[in-house]
């Protein structure tokens, strides 16, 4: 995968800038464009009503100036002397999520690279409501970064459903797949598929007399192994470096994590909306909230975002 114009969301309230790290380093390696895109509101500015437009225009300006002066001297200290031009782009809008997927639309970008907080006491990361959004609305890649560097020679893991046989699941497995490919080869990184297989329903052991479970499990755990063996070979990945395990991926996807040490997961998320996601909710969002390192989430092909330009 190629990725041409790189998004980098700054978060205004941080003088250490993970997304732009990052998006430096992608585009060291793959010759791409960067943006760094700040949005800033002042709510504030919602009680000045009382004021004329021109004051109230002042007063917004004041602010966006304010702003642009101190991104443009983060943006030269980060770069340093080296030779590289990033663009600045500066957006007054109280849905900071929505105005960063407008941009996208509008302007092409194939990568948006956001930081994510890091909580000091759990020792893990905290997503804010801006990058559940952003996950679940973008129509390109979104890649959520902590402060750790990227050595050459990692370990990428790529989360794939190997028990599927949907078209909308396997064309996500292939988006995966080749996202992590990519990265892999950026970093000279392996790869390393994971998935999850579930566990012999209790129910159906209760109810069907001489139903043999042990049976059972070793053929569903038999049939994710090849399957996934199978889908690592069309993408020239060995099999010593595919993992089958039994569980729910939110526990399985972050164990591996840890044990590999891994510097990026890639999975897959379907952008569930609406009373969907709040009663069924996301499986990649469930994983992603136990992660302790960087998180590239992938759309299924033909996502539509329910963000439109006007």
């Amino acid at each position: 995968m190629q990725y041409d114009k790189i998004l980098a969301v700054i978060e205004a309230d941080s003088t250490q800038q993970k997304s732009l790290s990052r998006a430096l380093e992608i585009a060291r390696m793959n010759q791409a464009s960067i943006t760094a895109f700040l949005c800033i509101y002042d709510f504030s500015y919602e009680m000045t009503t009382m004021l004329s437009m021109d004051e109230r225009e002042n007063m917004r300006q004041a602010v966006v100036d304010d702003r642009t002066d101190w991104l443009k001297n983060l943006v030269a200290k980060t770069i340093g002397r080296e030779f590289i031009d990033i663009d600045i782009k500066i957006v007054w809008h109280n849905r900071p999520y929505e105005s960063i997927i407008r941009e996208v639309l509008e302007n092409g970008f194939d990568l948006i690279v956001k930081g994510t907080q890091q909580h000091d006491t759990l020792e893990s990361v905290i997503f804010t409501p801006t990058d559940w959004h952003i996950m679940r609305k973008a129509p390109v890649p979104v890649l959520l970064v902590k402060e750790h560097d990227w050595p050459i020679g990692g370990k990428i893991i790529a989360a794939i459903n190997a028990g599927a046989n949907d078209a909308d699941h396997l064309s996500l497995n292939e988006q995966v797949s080749k996202h992590a490919n990519s990265f892999g080869s950026l970093l000279a990184s392996d790869v390393h598929l994971v998935n999850a297989y579930p566990s012999t329903p209790l129910n159906i052991v209760m109810t069907i007399p001489d139903f043999d479970p042990v049976t059972h499990q070793e053929t569903v755990k038999e049939h994710h192994q090849l399957s996934l063996q199978t889908h690592g070979k069309a993408y020239q990945i060995s099999t010593e470096l595919c993992h089958v395990a039994m569980g729910l991926p939110e526990d399985v996807i972050p164990d591996y994590a840890s044990k590999l040490d891994a510097e990026l997961v890639v999975l897959g998320t379907v952008g569930r909306q609406g009373i969907s996601a709040a009663l069924i909710g996301n499986t990649a969002e469930h994983v992603i909230d136990k992660l302790n390192c960087d998180v590239l989430a992938i759309k299924p092909d033909g996502f539509i975002s329910p963000i439109k330009l006007s």
